[in-house]
């Protein structure tokens, strides 16, 4: 019974993944290829996004925040179609994301 649903990004996804198995090890290294942070990094750069304390954004924004590493107002405008951040905040964000790269 799922008791609690979290969207992870693909780097936070790594630790959940044993190699026990040859699938599980083929999408590590998919996963591994896409992913543009460590999995500590991920955990950091999410509890910092999530200190920002901005009610736009959602737990799923900020895992593809940290899928995507958005280094312009424009590419975070793209992850957040369904919300508009005022420059303050999207500096907020960029200027959180720019520490992690």
């Amino acid at each position: 019974m799922i008791t609690e649903s979290t969207p992870l990004s693909m780097a936070e996804v790594l630790e959940y993944l044993k190699e026990d198995t040859e699938k599980e090890t083929g999408l590590k290294k998919f996963i591994k290829k896409f992913a543009k942070i460590s999995a500590e990094k991920a955990k950091q750069l999410r509890k910092k996004l999530e200190e920002l304390d901005l009610l736009k954004m959602n737990p799923e924004h900020i895992a593809k925040i940290i899928d995507t590493m958005p280094e312009g107002q424009d590419n975070l405008n793209k992850i957040f179609n369904d919300v508009s951040f005022d420059d303050d905040e999207a500096n907020k964000i960029l200027q959180t994301i720019k520490e992690f790269r």
